[in-house]
């Protein structure tokens, strides 16, 4: 089970992290083509999960020639007690990208991926996250598994 280093949408591009961008992003440094406001502290916590050649870790993603934000999943797939492969999603936006329909493109794009890998995708999600709830909606993710121990909801994709 693998996915490209690249996944290209209409607008976007998700370009897997290099560890020079790893490093760069933990240490909350920015470099030529990164937005203002990226990364964003979300951003270096991905980062503390890095592991350099890993396609299931963490992603730009880039409008034209700026990175706006993230999305990846918190390692690889693991088998769930039904058996089936299952990894966790998590992406983020700078907020002058919120509104735009990026992080629904992104992450219809990495489920069309995960799909052909015969993958299911959860997401954890704060209650109050609204716009973050919509776009898990949107994305197909109807099955709710209830909070976490951080009291965020759990929410799955089944798979096609």
């Amino acid at each position: 089970m693998t996915l490209p280093d690249v996944i290209t949408t209409a607008r976007l591009r998700l370009p897997l992290w290099t560890p020079e961008e790893a490093a760069a992003i933990l240490a909350g440094d920015r470099r030529e083509g990164w937005h203002r406001d990226y990364p964003r502290q979300d951003d270096r916590d991905a980062a503390t999960m890095y592991r350099a050649g890993d396609p299931w870790g963490p992603r730009h993603i880039v409008r034209g020639t700026t990175a706006l934000g993230s999305i990846g999943f918190f390692g690889p797939p693991e088998d769930a007690p039904d058996g089936v492969p299952e990894v966790e999603v998590g992406y983020g936006l700078v907020d002058e990208a919120h509104g735009w329909g990026f992080a629904t493109e992104a992450l219809t794009a990495l489920l069309a991926e995960t799909d052909r890998a015969g993958v299911r995708v959860r997401a954890s999600v704060a209650p109050e996250n609204k716009a973050s709830i919509r776009v898990l909606a949107k994305c197909g993710f109807t099955e709710l598994r209830g909070s976490n121990e951080d009291g965020q909801l759990v929410m799955a994709r089944p798979l096609p």
